[in-house]
């Protein structure tokens, strides 16, 4: 048995990947100060004897003994992370360093979910891992993509200095149950739109597009990372190869949904990339891994989930 850290384990993408650690026979701690994550997604792993949680903030030190850590902390949609800029660089520098300094401590495997926003707007399409980017470093976005970027940093300068065992990981688009449903991102917002017959607001002309990887395999290719030979650090991309437009994903979901909403059209937000979409050679060729769900059946799924969201709480669904 494992004693396995997850930073940001209240979160949509955290407490799935807590129930799967769990399934495996592994004492979890989860830490999450509640920001953007939400205590009705770990309620039902209270009971388990081998689940902990401390509600703590990673900006500062944390001392628990654990051999795995999972970094996760970090608001991940723009709405969110650009609220409190100031502090959503510090979550990514500051806390990359006290968990870093913790797996030195403990001799623990470390992994950290960096982004594909680190590309920022491509001139290299599909990215490859090799690809170092084309970011705006002032902009409404930097201080989640510089935030990101500069952890990656830390993260490869403990490996050398320092020895520790980490593993760079960088996510794509990812959807899924649990998502909040406030945090502006384009499967949330346009599933909540559809299902109360609201306006679907798309920004620009809608033929910007992305790559969606539903969140069971998004939780295996971590996890299958994180058990990877210490010789093996990435980065690696990790993410769904399909490429759809916006326009086309709007269309999808009226349809599954049997929404009346019209598609409207707003002014694309500063810096939103043209293009998004991972090459996933290296996730195929190390890991043995690649996405196996369909975006029609995860988009059921999380469809299913928000229906059942506005029926028990509907407040919590409100747009704000």
């Amino acid at each position: 048995m494992k004693r396995v850290l997850v930073t940001g384990g209240s979160g949509f993408l955290g407490s799935f990947l807590c129930e799967k650690l769990l399934d495996r026979g592994d004492e979890v701690v989860c830490v999450d100060n509640f920001y953007t994550g939400s205590k009705r997604n770990i309620y039902h792993l209270l009971d388990f004897h081998s689940f902990e949680l401390i509600r703590h903030d990673v900006t500062q030190p944390i001392y628990v003994e654990c051999d795995e850590i999972y970094n996760l902390a970090c608001p991940a949609s723009p709405i969110h992370y650009q609220t409190d800029s100031v502090q959503t660089v510090k979550t990514c520098v500051h806390g990359a360093i006290n968990v870093l300094g913790l797996a030195k401590r403990t001799k623990a495997r470390i992994l950290q979910t960096s982004t594909s926003e680190i590309y920022g707007d491509p001139a290299v399409h599909p990215q490859v891992e090799e690809y170092w980017g084309n970011v705006n470093p002032i902009g409404a976005r930097s201080c989640y993509d510089e935030g990101k970027r500069c952890a990656e940093t830390l993260f490869s300068c403990y490996r050398r200095q320092c020895g520790v065992d980490t593993k760079i990981a960088r996510i794509f688009n990812t959807y899924g149950p649990r998502m909040h449903p406030n945090d502006g991102r384009v499967v949330s917002n346009f599933i909540l739109q559809a299902l109360q017959n609201r306006d679907i607001t798309i920004y620009g002309d809608g033929r910007q597009t992305r790559s969606f990887c539903y969140r069971d395999d998004m939780v295996d290719a971590l996890m299958r990372l994180m058990d990877t030979p210490p010789e093996f650090g990435g980065p690696v991309n990790l993410g769904n190869p399909e490429e759809f437009t916006m326009l086309g994903l709007a269309e999808r979901i009226a349809e599954l949904t049997g929404s009346k909403s019209r598609i409207v059209h707003m002014p694309l937000p500063e810096d939103d990339p043209v293009q998004r979409r991972p090459d996933i050679t290296v996730a195929m060729d190390v890991l043995g891994w690649k996405p196996t769900t369909p975006l029609r059946d995860g988009l059921l799924r999380t469809i299913e989930y928000f229906e059942r969201l506005l029926v028990d709480d509907p407040e919590f669904c409100a747009a704000r």
